[in-house]
């Protein structure tokens, strides 16, 4: 066997280390196929860290079968012999030798400075007091996309449903087309369907710049570090969880996220994971629901829905943990914090824009799509003697196909075609499920469409609110932190949409409206996103992982709202 000149390396590592190191040397050197085309030590190195591209490399060279039971050998006895895992002690030696380096060539001031980002990450980071922290930041991020984001989600929905539809009224009357499938096609489909999501884009606008911020200023590693003793109760680490806070954005860019995971079980167990992060497209659906059964407490019950999003994901990983990825080995977590730093108002921006542009494609595309189909089978009469587009809304086709999914709802306290249908569609986007609700409830807007104002007062109505929309907003402020300097905490009165809501799960419910709401937004939060995660996920796990992320996520989610609401009556919520 070859053996190799013996040099003095860079970096020492362990004694036991170092004994491996000359091992495995020396039969890398001994191998043709390795030996010319890389360094054995740095080869060496690799593999003792277990990378998965280096040891796929070894194994399709001759003999790389030997290299790599003798690696498992090495590695095994390291195991006995090292205080902590192979891939931290060479990491350690790493930063030790980088330390000294930096020591003997940097002159230190003559009184000692720390940083400030290290005299704040003492507490951020404490053991103690960082999670508490972590939670406290993100509740002040949620009541920003509640309180503050109100009056501006008021002004664009009375907007709609006001000035906006009285003018497009007044143009079909123009063109002579009232009364007509196409007034029906534009006031039922586009308006109500559509522009009952648009109503949210100031939530999600705020929601975009809070996240923007915390990740501009260098907050969001320090999460991850916090989550990182969490983590590792799934065998996960830190690291993991940059991914899901991704996903409180969206769910798909968070899936492609857990390529910077250094193997497959980590990138898989994180990706099943990760569709359990509330994204920001099922804020929606929570602001209605809490506005209508918890209006003087939403912006609490909205911040513990997103909790029990990760409390899902954490109770879902230890399960996978003890059953299907018992046996994979896990990997130690080192991360470098970046500095803090004052958050750059253009990037923020273009996060902020950039997100709301997307959101905006979305809804003239995939949602504007989905609208016209729930109204097409909501024209088309499948049961009574209506004729196309003049048909009661309980007789059409829609109502029939939802009717046949609200039996398996019914045991949750939502059991109608209405709310069973809005679940269907949202699997095609979260945002639909608002606007399926706004047609399918086919709400009077009779109130909002007529009267005798002119385009003129249009206008000037829609100027002026949004002025008193503004000010509401800076009014808000405050309340972020409790504090209401105006007194008035009155919740704003009810919608068309919100009081059909309020006696569809009323009757639904035997009387249990709330309950059932509060499952109905459980169900939202843990079944399947929609189908651009679902092809995010076929495309980086593969087709039979997909089908189990959907199947398990959709029972989950039906288990789940069942305890809730049963459990909820038991005990006389």
């Amino acid at each position: 066997m070859t053996t190799i000149a013996p040099e003095k390396p860079l970096i020492e590592y362990d004694p036991h280390i170092e004994a491996a190191l000359a091992r495995l040397s020396t039969r890398i050197a001994a191998n043709p196929a390795l030996a010319t085309a890389y360094h054995p030590r740095w080869l060496a190195v690799q593999l003792l860290e277990r990378d998965d591209k280096i040891l796929e490399l070894v194994a399709q060279v001759p003999h790389g079968a030997d290299i790599l039971r003798a690696l498992d050998a090495e590695l095994a006895t390291l195991a006995k012999q090292l205080p902590n895992d192979v891939d931290v002690t060479l990491a350690d030696a790493r930063y030790t030798f980088v330390n000294e380096l930096t020591r003997n060539i940097v002159a230190a001031p003559a009184s000692p400075h720390i940083p400030f980002s290290d005299r704040v990450d003492r507490i951020i980071t404490h053991q103690i007091f960082g999670l508490p922290i972590f939670l406290g930041i993100m509740w002040v991020v949620f009541k920003i996309s509640t309180d503050v984001a109100t009056p501006m989600l008021d002004w664009v929905s009375a907007t709609l449903s006001g000035p906006l539809t009285r003018l497009t009224l007044l143009l079909l009357a123009t063109l002579n087309l009232t009364g007509t499938w196409a007034e029906s096609l534009l006031i039922d489909g586009v308006i109500a369907g559509v522009g009952g999501v648009l109503a949210f884009v100031p939530v999600l606008m705020s929601l975009y710049l809070a996240l923007a911020i915390l990740e501009d200023s260098g907050y969001m590693a320090r999460a991850a570090f916090v989550m990182d003793r969490f983590m590792h109760v799934i065998g996960l680490h830190g690291k993991s969880f940059v991914p899901m806070i991704i996903g409180f954005g969206c769910t798909v860019p968070a899936i492609y996220a857990t390529r910077t995971l250094e193997n497959r079980r980590d990138r898989l167990l994180t990706g099943l994971l990760v569709p359990f992060m509330s994204c920001s497209a099922r804020l929606p659906v929570y602001i209605l629901f809490a506005t209508i059964f918890f209006p003087r407490r939403a912006g609490l019950v909205i911040f513990g829905i997103y909790l029990l999003g990760i409390v899902a994901a954490l109770g879902v990983g230890i399960i996978l943990q003890k059953t299907l990825f018992k046996q994979q080995e896990t990997v130690s977590f080192v991360m470098e914090l970046p500095p803090y730093r004052r958050p750059n108002l253009r990037s923020v921006w273009i996060y902020v824009w950039s997100r709301t542009v997307a959101f905006l494609k979305n809804a003239s595309t995939l949602i504007l799509a989905t609208s016209l189909l729930v109204w097409l089978l909501m024209a088309i009469p499948a049961t009574g003697e209506g004729s196309f587009a003049n048909t009661r809304v309980n007789d059409s086709a829609f109502a029939t196909v939802s009717g046949w999914i609200a039996h398996a709802t019914a045991p949750l306290g939502f059991g109608t075609w209405e709310s069973s249908g809005a679940l269907v569609t949202g699997f095609v986007a979260k945002e639909v499920v608002v606007s399926t609700l706004a047609q399918v409830h086919a709400v009077d807007t009779a109130a909002t469409t007529t009267g005798s104002s002119s385009p003129g007062d249009d206008v000037l109505e829609i100027i002026t609110s949004f002025g008193q929309a503004t000010l509401d907003t800076i009014k808000a402020i405050p309340l972020v932190v409790g504090i209401n300097l105006f007194g008035d905490d009155d919740p704003a009165p009810d919608s068309a949409l919100m009081q059909a809501i309020r006696r569809s799960f009323t009757a639904s419910s035997g009387g249990h409206a709330a309950l059932a709401g509060l499952g109905y937004m459980i169900f939202v939060l843990l079944y399947t996103p929609c189908v651009a995660t679902v092809a995010a996920e076929r495309h980086e796990f593969g087709a039979r992982w997909m089908w189990f992320s959907i199947v398990g996520q959709t029972s989950l989610a039906w288990l789940v709202a069942l305890v809730v609401f049963q459990l909820g009556k038991l005990v006389g919520f």
